[in-house]
């Protein structure tokens, strides 16, 4: 911080600082604002006037890159130009404007290697797998009649149902009358109001700081939910549905950029120049990182691999295998280490968003069938049947 540049701020003149200036700017940091004309041509003009740098004010709260055009070959910019919000020039602008003198560091401090963050997305992520694969062993209630669970399919509310449920026995038998429902578990109508006051809340706040926690909080919900509606039946139908996404989620990635000269699955993650961000990915703002931002996940690159750890349970239960002999234990091994690939080819690519099912696709459904292979389940696990999952003590 010692060794960062500090100098005197000038206001342009012109101040959107794309023609000759005629303000002193030697040794001074140039405040412009945005507009007029490219970047680069405000750059120039202000090193041509002596300025040590160039702050440009842009047009509202949003920061974006500063790029260069596709014919700027040569720029020969050797200075430090750094886009401020609008409210931050207004304020040095007032300062200016009034005679005060105004002294700007510039300073880019370092990020951390690891930020801890992207370790507690990962516990997230893993730990949602094994929580929705092991959800019907260790938190439904047996006693709970499916006959009196209709609002209980969606999200929060399931989870949140069965829970209560398991620890509160009692409440699970108590039922009332609705019309057009019929009979309906009287905590599955209380817990009604909680989980729509909570939705409600969380779009009314979704743009503050703290509406990542609403968000992943609903998200994990759903995600367990739709682990525990939708169940593959064998091996033969994740191969088919996780190729499918793996090569999905390396086109928008990687080759749309080529036709679209941007990632779309990047920017609609991100929600670029738009100010909303998709609520469908898990994410944690970066703690410890002085820039900020947000470490995210994808439903899909939970959900998708998702399934599969979820049905080597079912079938480690129906085939009546151990914990070592079996395949959940060795899948949810292969999601986690998957994942670890993924934010080390992150951390590698300088931050460039990575396709996550490039390396979760490889690490859970390969790693399944060579181990079917090597074992010589890979017959039962291709050809797995709908049929014995009914047999299973733990379905509904």
């Amino acid at each position: 911080m010692h060794e960062a540049q500090k100098s005197f701020a000038v206001l342009a003149n012109p101040f959107d600082c794309c023609s000759n200036l005629t303000s002193k700017l030697t040794n001074s940091i140039a405040l412009a604002t945005r507009g007029e004309c490219a970047f680069t041509a405000k750059a120039k003009t202000a090193q041509a006037g002596g300025a040590v740098g160039l702050l440009v004010i842009n047009d509202n709260e949003e920061l974006y890159k500063m790029v260069c055009s596709e014919n700027d070959t040569s720029i020969n910019v050797t200075m430090p130009v750094v886009m401020i919000p609008q409210s931050a020039g207004k304020k040095l602008k007032g300062f200016l404007d009034h005679g005060a003198s105004v002294e700007v560091q510039l300073y880019s401090p370092n990020r951390p290697v690891v930020d801890l963050s992207a370790c507690f997305l990962w516990i997230m992520a893993v730990g949602t797998i094994v929580c929705a694969s092991l959800w019907s062993e260790l938190v439904a209630c047996e006693q709970v009649d499916e006959r009196y669970n209709q609002l209980t399919r969606k999200g929060m509310h399931v989870c949140l149902v069965t829970l209560l449920a398991r620890i509160f026995k009692d409440c699970g038998q108590k039922t009332v009358q609705l019309p057009f429902l019929g009979e309906v578990l009287t905590l599955s109508v209380g817990i009604v109001p909680f989980c729509m006051v909570f939705a409600i809340l969380w779009a009314v706040y979704r743009h503050a700081s703290f509406a990542w926690i609403g968000q992943d909080i609903l998200g994990i919900c759903l995600m367990i939910t739709v682990l525990q509606m939708a169940r593959l039946p064998n091996i033969r139908v994740a191969s088919a549905l996780l190729s499918a996404a793996f090569v999905y989620d390396i086109f928008w990635v990687f080759i749309s950029p080529l036709i679209f000269h941007e990632s779309v699955m990047i920017a609609v993650a991100r929600g670029d120049n738009t100010g909303e961000s998709i609520p469908m990915l898990l994410r944690i703002p970066r703690f410890f990182d002085p820039w900020g931002g947000y470490d995210m996940i994808g439903f899909g690159d939970i959900i998708f691999p998702g399934l599969l750890v979820a049905f080597s349970y079912r079938f480690d239960r129906a085939s009546e295998k151990g914990i070592i002999n079996g395949y959940f234990l060795w899948l949810i091994v292969g999601y986690a280490v998957g994942l670890f690939l993924t934010y080390l080819a992150l951390f590698l690519m300088d931050g460039h968003g990575q396709p996550a099912l490039l390396y979760l696709v490889p690490c859970t459904l390969g790693l399944i069938v060579i181990l079917g292979w090597v074992r010589g389940d890979l017959h039962d696990l291709w050809n797995y049947r709908k049929g014995r999952m009914e047999n299973l003590v733990d379905e509904p």
